[in-house]
């Protein structure tokens, strides 16, 4: 009988782990806060969400389509098994946002009072989405089923 090989388990590797472990969560956390906060005015049909959308001529369908896709993102972003999924539809959701402050709304929209934040919001979801995807990229069934058995 063959025991098992526990030389994986060295303090520098635990350690690794750890930082792994809190970075994951951070990114997630600051990714899924962000998303879930601007819920509420895209929801509540608030005059900065109603403005964007219809500056980009996909009110109402946009804001409210895009909120359920953002709800879904942020809960599957702090469910451990979904987190690649959360991270890909985030990703996808926020570079859409990005894209059309860029191509049509411009960084700040001072019809809003907006100075730049909601683009600044914009590309740090971007960032820890983009982020949580490469800390996870192990995680994607693309990697997974090519990737050779580690046994």
């Amino acid at each position: 009988m063959k025991l098992p090989n526990f030389s994986h388990f060295t303090e520098e590797n635990m350690e690794h782990a750890k930082t792994f472990t809190i970075l994951s969560w951070v990114l997630r956390g600051i990714a899924a806060v962000i998303l879930l906060q601007t819920l509420f005015f895209k929801f509540s049909g608030a005059k900065e969400s109603v403005y964007i959308f219809t500056a980009v001529g996909m009110e109402p369908w946009g804001r409210i389509g895009s909120g359920v896709v953002e709800l879904i993102a942020s809960i599957l972003l702090v469910v451990p098994r979904t987190v690649v999924y959360g991270a890909l539809i985030a990703l996808s959701v926020i570079s859409g946002a990005i894209f059309f402050h860029l191509t049509k709304l411009g960084i700040a929209l001072p019809a809003v009072d907006d100075k730049g934040e909601l683009f600044a919001l914009a590309v740090v979801v971007f960032a820890c989405s983009a982020g949580v995807l490469i800390l996870h990229r192990h995680e994607l069934p693309v990697f997974t089923s090519v990737s050779p058995s580690l046994e």
